[in-house]
């Protein structure tokens, strides 16, 4: 017995088959490619919104630098030109980082959110709510750059009566 030459039906069959599988991962990596380009601009645009944030890491401590100098300065002294000038230079400064999505975290008064805030130590006062901030926040479009370290609220101890201590020789 010979074998049978498969049949022109089978053969159309079979290349339909075929055709359809190609046409089908043709159109999984189109989507797949379709879905790289989108990934990658979406990337590309992140990286560009959240390029300043290495600068401003290293800007930070002279913004505190300068508020921590400008707070020492004597209310007398204040008038003089050349230290209102240093007050523009620093108003300026904050203003190019908020020009570039830079925005303080705000703490103070506000109830005390481990997201942002970092405690450093507790005060009587309010429990919960931050009763000072001693060194600002920042967040670079919503995302946190650097916490605001505070202190906050904790409920007023219970007094405890003294105890005698015994007398040491």
């Amino acid at each position: 017995m010979e074998p049978q030459s498969p049949t022109l039906e089978q053969e159309l069959a079979e290349l339909k088959a075929r055709a359809e599988r190609l046409l089908a991962n043709w159109q999984r990596a189109e989507a797949d490619l379709a879905n790289f380009r989108r990934r990658v601009e979406q990337e590309r645009q992140e990286l560009l919104k959240y390029a300043p944030a290495g600068i401003a890491l290293d800007l930070l401590p002279v913004v505190d630098d300068m508020e921590r100098a400008l707070a020492t300065i004597p209310p007398p002294l204040r008038t003089f030109t050349w230290i209102e000038g240093i007050y523009l230079i620093y108003r300026r400064l904050l203003a190019v980082l908020q020009a570039h999505g830079i925005t303080e975290v705000e703490a103070e008064g506000k109830p005390f959110d481990p997201s942002c805030h970092q405690a450093l130590r507790e005060a009587e006062g309010e429990p919960g709510k931050v009763l000072q901030v001693v060194q600002r926040g920042y967040r670079l479009h919503g995302r946190l750059l650097r916490p605001a370290l505070v202190i906050i609220g904790a409920q007023k101890p219970a007094t405890t009566p003294p105890q005698e201590t015994p007398p040491t020789v």
